[in-house]
């Protein structure tokens, strides 16, 4: 089985971010970057599932040179080989985009599963994952916490609202994003690392893709990023001691949601 995994690196959750000059978005150049959390399970359940039906774990990511510490991770941990889609032309784009660039680099590769995370944790859209699945024409299912394959054929289960799941049934080939928790990622090994060195990374461009600039116009664009206003107010409460005590319970659990 091929297995597909996409990457992306984001800024680090420890990282002091501050705004650019347009506005519009965060100065990435001096904060540090690692691996965005969802993709980091999606890894884990890909290696998981080599192990058991054979195959290799292909890593895909698109970003600048940097994203290359985040493929490297990804090799040490076990991944077989790696896909870096770096140009210039891929930093305006939008999920759209994203996932159009990465629908041409994957359909030469002709995967059987491709798994993503279930959002970003710089923009969580989470919509480069569907969009995807579309662009390759591949049944896709979301927010998944447990993948059972069997020969050509999937049985996953998905995350619902009020603590509910939901079991699908679907063919290969296939996409799923991943949700937070369905495994417990491994760390790399010395061992891993040491492998990784001698792994192949292959980098594509905007040409090798057969895409051009106007393809990958952004349909949405980021016009403005700012930091919430803090504001304070002293409410005075006036009754009994039972009615503010009820009072107090009630904007604490239904306005300031603290219980």
């Amino acid at each position: 089985m091929k297995i597909i995994v996409c990457l992306k690196q984001v800024p680090g959750r420890d990282s002091m971010l501050r705004l650019n000059e347009a506005g519009n978005w965060i100065r990435e150049a001096d904060i540090g970057f690692e691996v965005n959390e969802p993709d980091t399970y999606a890894l884990e359940e890909a290696l998981r599932l080599r192990e058991k039906l054979g195959g290799e774990v292909v890593v895909c990511s698109l970003g600048p040179a940097r994203a290359q510490q985040a493929i490297k991770e990804a090799l040490s941990k076990g991944a077989d080989r790696a896909l870096h889609l770096n140009d210039s032309a891929f930093e305006s784009c939008d999920a759209y985009g994203v996932a159009l660039a990465l629908a041409r680099a994957l359909q030469k590769e002709s995967p059987d599963l491709v798994l993503t995370g279930l959002q970003s944790d710089d923009q969580g859209s989470a919509q480069t994952g569907v969009i995807l699945a579309e662009l390759l024409g591949m049944p896709h299912s979301t927010i998944i916490m447990e993948i059972q394959a069997e020969g050509q054929q999937l049985k996953v289960k998905r995350e619902l609202e009020g603590g509910w799941f939901q079991w699908i049934e679907m063919p290969l080939p296939a996409l799923l994003t991943i949700q937070l928790g369905i495994n417990k990622p491994r760390y790399a090994t010395l061992k891993g690392i040491m492998a990784a060195k001698k792994k192949t990374i292959q980098s594509l461009t905007l040409a090798d893709l057969g895409l051009s600039p106007e393809e990958l116009a952004p349909r949405q664009r980021m016009l403005k990023v700012y930091v919430p206003p803090k504001s304070s107010r002293t409410e005075y409460l006036q009754g009994s001691p039972n009615e503010i005590a009820a009072r107090l319970v009630d904007k604490l659990k239904n306005e300031a949601r603290v219980i």
